[in-house]
């Protein structure tokens, strides 16, 4: 692990679902401070916890580790903050790059993003014709935001 550098954008239509695969996942934050968010994770019989620092434009450090599902589990039902987040994500390769399309679900039902992560900031990449415009440094975009300030709310 260390640092992340992912670009993020809306989505238009959905061209993209014939080729994509799918999961769900449920997540919620112990913290959403923007220095230090702390994500737990639940998808399928597996469980993360993630510690992400502060973005500096795409790249932020990340830290991930797979803990047990009953633990994370427990994590969001008991300490998380509200609302938790759901989504069904859709993941497929355009060109050399792996896409991550997020379909959120309850309060930021409505909300689709696509997340590619890259191995420099200055990486070329191919843009696939569903993409909208970006969003990487808007902060409202941010899993972290959206349990603050839920995308039925704007």
């Amino acid at each position: 692990m260390g640092d992340e550098i992912e670009r993020k954008f809306l989505v238009r239509g959905d061209a993209w679902r014939a080729e994509a695969t799918s999961s769900t996942f449920r997540q919620g934050f112990l913290s959403t401070e923007p220095e230090r968010t702390v994500r737990v994770r639940v998808a399928g019989d597996r469980g993360w916890l993630t510690i992400k620092g502060v973005n500096v434009g795409a790249r932020r450090a990340e830290y991930e580790y797979e803990i047990p599902r009953e633990d994370a589990t427990r994590m969001l039902e008991t300490l998380c903050k509200r609302p938790l987040i759901d989504k069904v994500r859709h993941t497929l390769v355009v060109g050399e790059h792996t896409w991550e399309i997020d379909v959120f679900e309850g309060d930021n039902a409505g909300l689709v993003v696509a997340e590619v992560e890259l191995s420099s900031e200055d990486e070329v990449f191919e843009r696939p014709v569903w993409l909208s415009h970006e969003v990487t440094d808007d902060p409202r975009y941010f899993n972290s935001s959206l349990v603050l300030h839920p995308y039925k709310d704007w």
